[in-house]
Order: structure tokens, then C-alpha cells, then sequence
């Protein structure tokens, strides 16, 4: 089990999850912040300061944003597990879940 970031973090990451995080498991998509479940350590240390409450224990994803399940777990297919989101920096990519999204307006 790990935790996931859903819809309401597209569009607008606000890092105040990456800044919480003590094992460095949360990578910066193009759009949207991604948890890392193989770095995850199920801590939770990311769900409860988040402004927009986006992070779920991934049991606990609302179903209209089950899809986010899966892009988070996909959006590693092809990084793998780099060992920590400072190793990489921001990916210019998202999965398609997020990339087929309409672009929000900023907050």
C-alpha cells in the first residue's frame, strides 16, 4: 500500500507534501506531483499538509479519482526508482490520466 495524489493537485503543485516528506518519494510531473510507491514508507507524513487535501492512502481515493491510482503506480514504469525526487529534479511529463486532463486555471 502506498499513498496517491489525485485530481486536485493537477495543475497546481503546491510542494508543501515534497517539503514533508523524510524519504524524498515525491517526483514533480509536468502537471502534477507523483508518489513513488516503491519509496513510499507509508509514513503519511505528506496527507495532512496538503492545501487541497489531493493524498489518499491509496484504499482511500475517492472513486472519481481511481484513475490516479494507476497514474501514479504507471508514471514509474519508465523512471523506475531513481532512489529520491532531488536524484531527478522535475520530469517534463505526466502520465496520460493527467496530460489528457484540461488545464485549470491558476489558483
Amino acid at each position: 500500500m502506498t499513498y496517491v495524489i489525485a485530481q486536485p493537485c493537477v495543475d497546481l503543485k503546491d510542494r508543501a507534501c515534497v517539503d514533508e516528506c523524510p524519504v524524498d518519494c515525491i517526483y514533480e510531473g509536468q502537471r502534477k506531483m507523483y508518489i513513488n510507491p516503491d519509496e513510499c514508507v507509508d509514513c503519511g507524513a505528506c496527507e495532512p499538509v496538503c492545501p487541497v487535501e489531493a493524498i489518499f492512502f491509496e484504499d482511500d481515493v475517492p472513486n472519481e479519482w481511481a484513475d490516479f491510482r494507476r497514474a501514479d503506480r504507471e508514471f514509474f514504469t519508465e523512471l523506475g526508482s531513481p532512489g529520491g525526487a532531488s536524484n531527478i529534479g522535475p520530469v517534463d511529463s505526466d502520465h496520460a490520466v493527467v496530460a489528457e486532463l484540461p488545464v485549470s486555471a491558476t489558483p
